[in-house]
């Protein structure tokens, strides 16, 4: 009877073996190639490039903005000290707070 068994086992196996070929037949039957329009892809990029320039220039603007900011060169020594930090650190934080030390060490 072992013999018998193993036959549809075999035979099972080959009924599983042809389903699984018909499946992935399909799934990969009815994949469709598909090309890139170039008049898309250039506005896509003209638009990453816009964005980045964007932000860019904003980032620059800031820049300006806390350069022009007033500070004191001892708000900036305590700082360092007391927080233990680089002193550019310390002088970009006082900046950033529009020169208030007391928020600036918070």
């Amino acid at each position: 009877m072992e013999v018998a068994d193993e036959g549809i086992d075999r035979v099972v196996d080959s009924k599983d073996l042809q389903q699984q070929s018909k499946a992935l037949d399909k799934l990969t039957d009815h994949v469709e190639d598909r090309q890139l329009d170039s008049t898309r892809v250039q506005e896509a990029m003209a638009s990453i490039a816009a964005s980045a320039e964007a932000d860019w220039n904003a980032m620059r603007m800031r820049e300006k903005e806390l350069a022009a900011v007033k500070i004191n060169a001892a708000d900036v020594d305590i700082i360092a000290n007391e927080l233990e930090l680089d002193k550019k650190v310390a002088e970009r934080t006082l900046r950033e707070h529009k020169g208030d030390a007391v928020a600036a060490i918070r």
